[in-house]
């Protein structure tokens, strides 16, 4: 069984707040993503954590130095889950970490432009990373990139940890990336752009059971 997880990508507040409403009973994990976080700020988390007490919250800031200082309020204000670069310092990616267990959450690294994600995976794992984000970006995937190979890699490896999956995933490739060792799978236009999101997120939820 794997976690499902909506991507709230959009810079109007309202509107992802309504669309959480939409989808939330549907998946396990409400991402705040990083353009959204970036426009809206801490008060979305608290809005969507108020409104949301059942769902887990992965706030997707991307940070790429000052790890503790900058995780450290989204932490405190209910984020489940923070997103740290695998291309940042391993100083920066320790930081997270020890924010995260210091508030009993998760810390999750992004392997987004990473060069060598099997060595990264391991020096993650080995600072305490939580989980490892295998992740093809938007700009990867309009050039034509899965994240299906680098997935079978970090998955090969053992590492003990989570791996969430983002990049493209839709209903016909959900049972892929499940069967291939994800423990997240993340949707974002695959459910967003659907005429009714939370059939989509239905739907998503139930092929990774």
């Amino acid at each position: 069984m794997a976690l499902t997880q909506v991507a709230l990508d959009s810079l109007d507040f309202d509107a992802t707040v309504a669309l959480a409403e939409k989808v939330a009973p549907h998946v396990d994990i409400l991402e705040i993503g990083t353009p959204s976080i970036k426009h809206n700020g801490i008060k979305l988390l608290e809005t969507l954590r108020a409104k949301f007490p059942n769902n887990k919250i992965l706030v997707d800031l991307k940070t790429a130095d000052a790890g503790f200082y900058e995780a450290e309020p989204f932490y405190k204000a209910g984020a489940d889950i923070v997103t740290v670069l695998g291309i940042s310092d391993l100083g920066t990616i320790k930081g997270v970490v020890d924010a995260a267990n210091k508030y009993g959450k998760k810390a999750q690294v992004d392997l987004i432009n990473v060069a060598d994600k099997a060595a990264l995976s391991q020096a993650a794992a080995k600072l305490g990373a939580h989980i490892i984000g295998v992740h093809t970006g938007l700009d990867q995937q309009a050039a034509g990139q899965t994240p299906f190979s680098d997935l079978s890699v970090i998955a090969d490896q053992n590492l003990g940890v989570e791996i969430s999956v983002a990049g493209g995933v839709k209903p016909a490739t959900v049972k892929q990336v499940k069967d291939a060792g994800a423990h997240i799978i993340v949707a974002g236009a695959a459910i967003y752009g659907a005429a009714d999101p939370a059939a989509a997120a239905a739907e998503i939820t139930a092929l990774a059971r």
